[in-house]
C-alpha cells in the first residue's frame, strides 16, 4: 500500500527572490507609504544632523585655532549618543507600526510562497534606504548651518577630514536604521500567514 508523503519540505512550494526583486519591492513600499516613510527617515536625519554639526563646529573652533575643552567634548559625545538613541527608539517604533498596517500584506506574501528571510530582508532594505537617505539629508543640513557661523574661516578648514566624517556620518546613519529595524522585521517574519488574513486593522 503506498504512503502519501507527508514532508513539508517537499509539499510546499516557497520562494526566495533575488536582492534586485526585493529591492525594487522595498522601493515601491516606500513610494505608497511616503508619509510614514519620512517621519522614520526624519528621526535619523534629525540624530545625524546634530552629529554632524558637532563635527563641523569642532573643525571650524580648529580652523580658528581655539581648543576645544575636555568638557566641552565629553558634553557633546553624551548629546550625541542620547540624540541616536532616541533616534534608534522613534525608527524601531515607526517600523513596528508599518509591520502593524501591512498584516494583511505580509500575510498575502507568505500564502505566495515567500520564505521569512525574504520578509526581513525587505524590511531591512526598507530601513537601510529611509537611513541613508535620512543621513544624506541629516549630514548636509547639519553641516550647512555650522558652515554659516563660520564663513570667515571656509579656507582654513580641513575639508578632507569634514567629508570623511560626513562619509562616517552616512554610515553611522544606516546603519542605526537597519539595526533599529531588526526587531520588527523578526516580528514580520514569524507571523503566521492564516493569522495575519485573519486580522483586521
Amino acid at each position: 500500500m503506498a504512503t502519501m508523503n507527508s514532508n513539508p519540505a517537499k509539499t510546499e512550494r516557497q520562494i526566495s527572490l533575488p536582492f534586485s526583486q526585493a529591492f525594487k519591492i522595498a522601493l515601491r513600499n516606500i513610494t505608497i507609504r511616503l508619509g510614514r516613510a519620512m517621519i522614520t527617515g526624519a528621526g535619523t536625519m534629525l540624530g545625524i544632523a546634530f552629529l554632524m554639526s558637532v563635527f563641523t563646529s569642532a573643525a571650524i573652533q580648529q580652523a580658528k585655532g581655539i581648543e576645544i575643552q575636555v568638557e566641552q567634548q565629553q558634553k557633546n559625545t553624551w548629546l550625541v549618543v542620547m540624540s541616536l538613541m532616541v533616534s534608534v527608539v522613534g525608527i524601531t517604533n515607526a517600523m513596528l507600526m508599518s509591520v502593524t498596517e501591512r498584516y494583511k500584506e505580509i500575510g498575502t506574501i507568505k500564502c505566495l510562497g515567500a520564505l521569512d528571510n525574504f520578509i526581513i530582508k525587505l524590511f531591512l532594505i526598507e530601513s537601510a534606504l529611509l537611513g541613508f537617505f535620512g543621513s544624506l539629508i541629516g549630514s548636509v543640513l547639519g553641516m550647512g548651518f555650522m558652515l554659516l557661523t563660520g564663513v570667515g574661516v571656509l579656507g582654513t578648514i580641513n575639508w578632507p577630514g569634514l567629508l570623511l566624517q560626513m562619509l562616517m556620518c552616512i554610515a553611522i546613519g544606516t546603519t542605526l536604521s537597519v539595526v533599529a529595524a531588526i526587531p520588527p522585521a523578526m516580528q514580520a517574519a514569524k507571523m503566521q500567514p492564516a493569522d495575519a488574513m485573519r486580522t483586521e486593522i
